[in-house]
């Protein structure tokens, strides 16, 4: 009878195995699994992992591991981890920290927003693990601060994200300029998209392929729903509902604009919906404060666009809403997944319009699912799908008549 691992099965550093149990990790996921063992025998890897899955761990541990027991006399940062968001930059940092309570280690932040000269003093300071978002990072390394020339361990998290951003030119920049001879472990949602495989190729040294979902994995801990609505009014009649009358604790709900955005933040809340706004037009004071708000539970309800949609970790998101359906199946899989994390059940709502039904039809055939119909009671609307095109008169008397020659052959056949 085979035993469940334990985070103790991976033989990790002692410092890490007591930060471990001291937060309340009790058995490893299956991205954990996968991923730690390869890596600590210094595998380079591509691994396909969800947000939620454990990921964070899977990268700091073996890498941490590595770091503790192979101490190092050369100057300049030991490991790079490279994420696509401040505010995954700012989750992976606090997690680090902990792993990191029993242990001598540093590690600092580099993203925008953040003094530059502070950056310039940490990365001086010869903090050995660096958490970066590409954009801010490429500006220190044009002023030549960082020494990415003795770098052990080189992470990109997210990377179909950082992808998606625009961040192809900067991944590569970065990685020319870290140590040949590093490990690379790359993390991604999925290795579907049409940009992971070659940026694959560029950065790691043939790798191994961790493939624990594909896009078209079902969410089985998420319960996936449409609302038709007539218009741009009616669906901001329905989320006014659905925020006030469901169930939930915290709720994500996504635009395809900032516009949208913001304009849906004034009408909810002079309903009684208790909600903020997350874009990229906001300063770094603003998100923080926002995200605080949010995760204190003061505000109940996020507003945000595709920004938002990926590296995020909030616990506790019990309901998300498509205000507007995602333009790409991609997109659809990154917002569904801020809820339904681990054995948690979770709801998602789409509210579909006419203009939007053939989107929303592909991406159920992208996914290879069909999500459930629901309509609010006292809020139903008229479009309620595509109607079938009827025949035309030509067409419909040209069909009679087939019927017609078909029925008088089959009548002589029986006669004969």
């Amino acid at each position: 009878m085979q035993t469940t691992p334990s985070f103790a099965d991976f033989a990790l550093a002692e410092p890490l195995l007591q930060a471990v149990q001291k937060m309340g990790f009790t058995q490893p996921t299956s991205v954990q699994r996968e991923a730690i063992p390869r890596a600590l025998m210094r595998r380079d890897l591509l691994v396909s992992a969800e947000t939620g899955s454990g990921k964070t761990a899977a990268f700091l541990l073996p890498t941490l591991h590595h770091l503790l027991s192979q101490p190092s006399d050369e100057y300049g940062t030991r490991a790079l981890v490279l994420v696509p968001t401040r505010e995954l930059a700012k989750q992976i940092f606090q997690q680090c920290q902990q792993l990191l309570e029993f242990c001598n280690l540093q590690v600092g932040v580099i993203t925008g927003g953040a003094d530059f000269r502070q950056q310039q003093n940490m990365l001086r300071k010869n903090t050995e693990i660096v958490i970066a978002t590409p954009g801010r990072l490429l500006e220190l390394m044009a002023e030549q601060t960082p020494d990415f020339s003795h770098l052990e361990v080189l992470v990109l998290d997210e990377a179909d994200r950082m992808l998606e951003m625009g961040f192809s030119k900067e991944l590569q920049a970065i990685a020319a300029q870290c140590n040949k001879q590093r490990q690379t472990l790359l993390f991604s949602a999925t290795l579907n998209h049409e940009g992971i495989i070659k940026i694959a190729e560029r950065v790691l040294n043939a790798p191994e392929m961790v493939g624990l979902n594909t896009l078209r994995d079902q969410h089985k801990n998420i319960e996936q729903q449409v609302v038709l609505a007539d218009d741009t009014a009616h669906k901001q009649r329905l989320l006014a509902w659905l925020l006030l009358n469901e169930n939930f604790t915290k709720a994500l709900v996504f635009t395809n604009s900032r516009a949208q955005a913001d304009s849906l933040s004034g009408t909810l809340q002079a309903q009684g919906v208790r909600c903020g706004v997350l874009h990229g037009d906001m300063d770094q004071k603003n998100r923080n404060r926002i995200m605080a708000l949010f995760r204190d539970g003061v505000i109940s309800t996020l507003l945000a666009t595709d920004l938002a949609a990926r590296g995020l970790d909030i616990p506790g998101v019990e309901l998300v809403v498509n205000f507007d359906v995602p333009r790409t199946g991609i997109h659809y899989i990154h917002r569904i997944g801020r809820t339904g994390r681990g054995d948690t059940p979770g709801l998602t709502i789409a509210l579909v319009k006419s203009t939007e039904w053939n989107l929303m039809v592909g991406i159920e055939r992208f996914l290879r699912q069909n999500f459930k119909h629901r309509t609010i009671e006292g809020l139903e609307g008229q479009y309620t799908g595509p109607k079938k095109l009827k025949a035309s008169g030509k067409a419909a008397g040209s069909k009679k008549k087939k019927l017609a020659k078909k029925a008088a052959a089959t009548k002589k056949g029986k006669k004969r």
